[in-house]
């Protein structure tokens, strides 16, 4: 008979992780050195077989991990879509203000019924105010001039009576070529010795360039001016030499008819809303938002008013013998008799006495072109 060798294999030991080698060996061979007779091999590898749950379980947290990274990975394209609807939206805000922030460009009041529109809603809401508007015909808002056009004849009327800022603008009119030819690049063709010879000052003229060059670098220009609300246009033309907040009133109100501004800078509207509501002192401009608050969004054809109120202040409203002007409270006494040269003088003594004080005598010739006095 052959004999037969037995080789006792020992239980082979689950699978290690590569950082337990070291741990194992070490293990094993601290148990073989203190009881070579016994090898408590097997409780050995059961307490390592209970550590292999451990590890089974930490493949498992990795596995749902990877699960779940995988059906997150749908949820991460829904949260990009709500993201990506999320976007539109946040864009759609914007154009969704540009319609909202246009109104504030509203109609002008050259439009058809916009005046009416305007008279009932300061008729509704002072009292006080609708007693001067019953003695005035309505105001009328038809210039029709390009913004440009209309800023040089801003500078040129500065600090000038009517007539002379009248003759020095016709003159200049010529000088470009025509109304149609008054353009940035025809005024910075100009040189100031040219403006000079018609009677523009070399401050004026540093103003004209001024404006022209912020035209020609794409700063401002004449659509832009028409499409810009308010707030914006009032910075935007403070930024030229020469033009304040005066003339950019005016400019607002008799040249683009912007229905809703109020020249709190205006001496003959702080005078005229003084005598109106009978203060004690001439308002201030905050005062003037304030007790004029409620003619918006018509304010600026309230201050037409108010500028035809004082302009009227030493004229008889009618023929007859006293006129009321004021919710029966002021009562301007007229005698029959005076001739239309005694009622024109007396009337320029009290255009300057209500209006020269802040304004100056020169703004009153452009203020005296937009009223068309």
């Amino acid at each position: 008979m052959e004999e037969q060798t037995i080789h006792l294999e020992e239980p082979s030991l689950p699978p290690r992780l590569p950082g337990e080698e070291s741990s194992s060996t070490s293990d094993v061979s601290q148990i073989g050195i203190s009881n070579p007779s016994k090898i408590p091999i097997r409780p050995q590898k059961i307490r390592k077989l209970s550590y292999t749950p451990a590890i089974d379980y930490t493949v498992e947290e990795i596995k749902p991990q990877s699960t779940i990274a995988e059906a997150d990975a749908s949820k991460a394209i829904v949260v990009s879509t709500t993201t990506t609807i999320a976007a539109p939206k946040t864009r759609r805000r914007n154009p969704s203000r540009s319609p909202v922030s246009l109104p504030k460009v509203i109609k002008p009041l050259s439009t058809a019924g916009e005046i009416a529109v305007a008279i009932d809603h300061l008729r509704s809401v002072d009292p006080i105010l609708a007693n001067v508007i019953d003695n005035h015909p309505p105001p009328t808002f038809d210039s029709n001039q390009p913004p440009f056009l209309a800023l040089t004849k801003s500078i040129l009327y500065q600090q000038l009576a009517y007539k002379a800022g009248t003759s020095i603008f016709t003159r200049f009119v010529t000088l470009c070529g025509g109304e149609n030819d008054v353009v940035p690049e025809t005024v910075l063709s100009l040189t100031p010795q040219q403006l000079k010879q018609i009677g523009v000052s070399g401050r004026k003229a540093s103003y004209l360039y001024d404006l022209a060059n912020k035209y020609n670098n794409g700063i401002l220009s004449d659509e832009m001016i028409v499409k810009m609300d308010d707030r914006s246009l009032f910075t935007m033309l403070s930024m030229v030499k020469g033009i304040g907040s005066w003339s950019v009133h005016m400019f607002m109100i008799f040249s683009l008819q912007r229905p809703d501004v109020l020249p709190v800078s205006d001496s003959g509207v702080r005078k005229g809303v003084q005598l109106l509501y009978m203060l004690d002192e001439l308002p201030r401009p905050s005062q003037m938002e304030q007790l004029c608050g409620k003619w918006k969004p018509y304010r600026s054809v309230g201050a037409w008013y108010i500028w035809r109120f004082v302009e009227g202040k030493g004229t008889p409203a009618s023929g007859s013998t006293a006129a009321a002007l004021l919710n029966g409270g002021i009562v301007v006494q007229q005698q029959f008799g005076q001739s239309e040269q005694v009622k024109q003088q007396q009337q320029q003594q009290l255009q300057l006495q209500l209006l020269e004080p802040i304004n100056s005598l020169g703004n009153l010739g452009l203020l005296y072109c937009y009223l068309n006095i």
